[in-house]
Formats: C-alpha cells, sequence, structure tokens
C-alpha cells in the first residue's frame, strides 16, 4: 500500500502471502510438509523461489526455522501461531475451488481430527450464533480506519434555502 492509500487488511495480507507460490508453500507446511527438500520436491517450485518464498515467510513471521539435526545442522519450517491464523483463510480459498472447479467432487476433504466429520468454514455472528451469508454481512469502519473530515455543507445550506 502506498502512502496515499487508506489501509486495507486484504491488501496488507496480500503484500505478504498474495501470490500462488506462498500460498502453496503455507498448504504444505499446513499438511506437515516442513523441510526445504519434500517442499521442493512436493511443489515442483524452483529452489530460488521456495528460497525467497521461506524468507519472506520467515521476515513476516509466519514461519520459524527449527533445528532437527545437529551435525550437519538442518532445519525445518514450522508454522508460527501467526501463519497458523491463516488457516481459515486457505480453507475458504479450497472451499471456494471445490465449488467452482472441483466438477469430480472435491480432491481433498478436510476433517475433524477428533471425530472424523468433514469441517466447514462459514461464518457466524457470535452474538447470535447464526451463520452469515456473505449477502448477510456488512461492513462500517473499525478502530484503525483514518479519521474522516467533517462534513462541510453545500454553499446553500451555509445560508438556508432561499
Amino acid at each position: 500500500m502506498g502512502p496515499t492509500e487508506p489501509p486495507c487488511s486484504i491488501a496488507a495480507t496480500l503484500d505478504v502471502v498474495g501470490d500462488r507460490w506462498t500460498l502453496l508453500i503455507l498448504r504444505d507446511l499446513f499438511r506437515g510438509v516442513r523441510r526445504f527438500s519434500e517442499m521442493h520436491a512436493d511443489l515442483g517450485i524452483a529452489r530460488n523461489l521456495l528460497t525467497d518464498r521461506l524468507h519472506r515467510l520467515l521476515e513476516h513471521g509466519l514461519v520459524e526455522k527449527v533445528p532437527y539435526q545437529q551435525r550437519p545442522l538442518r532445519c525445518e519450517y514450522r508454522l508460527t501461531r501467526k501463519g497458523a491464523d491463516l488457516s481459515p483463510a486457505l480453507i475458504a480459498l479450497m472451499a471456494w475451488g471445490d465449488r467452482w472447479y472441483a466438477d469430480a467432487g472435491p480432491p481433498v476433504e478436510l476433517l475433524h481430527d477428533a471425530c472424523g466429520t468433514p469441517i466447514e468454514r462459514q461464518p457466524r455472528c457470535p452474538s447470535c450464533d447464526v451463520a452469515a451469508a456473505p449477502h448477510h454481512i456488512r461492513s462500517r469502519p473499525g478502530p484503525g480506519a483514518p479519521a474522516r473530515p467533517e462534513a462541510v455543507p453545500a454553499p446553500a445550506d451555509l445560508h438556508g434555502a432561499s
């Protein structure tokens, strides 16, 4: 976002994770693929691109490097809490792709590990616990929105209507 653009959480998020490879790396990390060589093989991504995207995720605090071997030192990548918080967004992208591009049905189902039930991603109102369909979601300026200049009355309003 440029200095004159109003703050937008979607734009800020896309600045960090908004390209294909970054999202697929995150998908792999959520699936438990943590080592560079495993990600490289799974994604078929060029090594330099994988290195670049992992460095970006490290810089932004979405992943951390954790040693799994000392001699020679080898590390794997793990999601931080900040990175793990992207799970609902990836699930939403997956559900959208399942609906609009998976003609033969979803290629992968996500299950609750405790009971085996397929999970859903649906925004819910925390007050009335009702699923909020897209056409029932509104927006308003939040606490981080820039202050709006006070409305300036039109010239006719300054002196009253004649």
